[in-house]
């Protein structure tokens, strides 16, 4: 067996070559992503839950945001005299919430998408088109939209394309539609001395940087995955 097969056989089923396993592993071998088969991923520590096909959570997602709770941890402790409000906005799976929710103690976490309803304690769910019905202002907004442009099916993987939802991927033509919508209105939902963390693709960077500066936010730093990409930056 190859290694998602072996994973498959242990994640799922503890080793054990059950006949419900034999029945995952033809799925596997047509080529459905391993996430899904087993239906769960981990995410800094966290069980996300797959059943309802959300996008996986990506490796380069998971480095970024345990990169920010580290930053913002030292806020979140317990002489703070309220709980810090934060937003995940395109929350999909809901892995970036539910991390910070498990990490940061002091942490209420507000999750807003299209769909992929989340339930889970210290938090609340709002259906939004990105922060439409969005009300309120917080400490934290933490960002994972839908980056890669429309014409860019050619490199995404087979498998991406026929499993994981096209909505959570793309995000136009130039791949920047809903990083233009969410700058220019996520300011608004920003407490004094907020901060905005958000994931892009590397080659976007300088995209991005114009953006960030024709909405006239003062301050923001760039940084780089554990693959030494460009690929989050910190508005602040």
């Amino acid at each position: 067996m190859n290694k998602e097969e072996i994973w498959l056989l242990d994640e799922k089923y503890g080793g054990r070559q059950t006949e419900k396993f034999k029945k995952d592993l033809k799925r596997l071998q047509a080529g459905e992503p391993v996430d899904f088969v087993i239906g769960f991923k981990y995410f800094l520590g966290v069980r996300i839950d797959l059943s309802k096909r959300p996008l996986i959570p990506r490796p380069e997602t998971e480095f970024w945001v345990g990169e920010a709770i580290k930053q913002i941890g030292n806020v979140f402790d317990d002489r703070q005299k309220r709980n810090l409000l934060i937003l995940d906005i395109f929350s999909g799976s809901g892995c970036i919430g539910l991390a910070i929710v498990r990490h940061v103690k002091s942490a209420r976490v507000v999750f807003a998408d299209k769909v992929n309803k989340i339930t889970a304690r210290k938090i609340k769910f709002v259906k939004s088109d990105v922060l439409k019905n969005i009300k309120g202002k917080f400490d934290y907004i933490f960002a994972n939209p839908p980056y890669i442009p429309a014409g860019g099916k050619s490199k995404i993987q087979k498998s991406v394309l026929k499993y994981e939802p096209k909505m959570a991927l793309f995000g136009g033509k130039d791949g920047l539609f809903y990083i233009r919508k969410f700058l220019k209105e996520a300011k608004n939902h920003l407490e004094p001395g907020g901060q905005i963390f958000m994931e892009f693709s590397s080659e976007q960077k300088r995209e991005v940087e114009e953006i960030i500066k024709q909405n006239n936010y003062k301050n923001y730093k760039f940084h780089k995955d554990q693959f030494n990409k460009w690929r989050w930056v910190e508005i602040f």
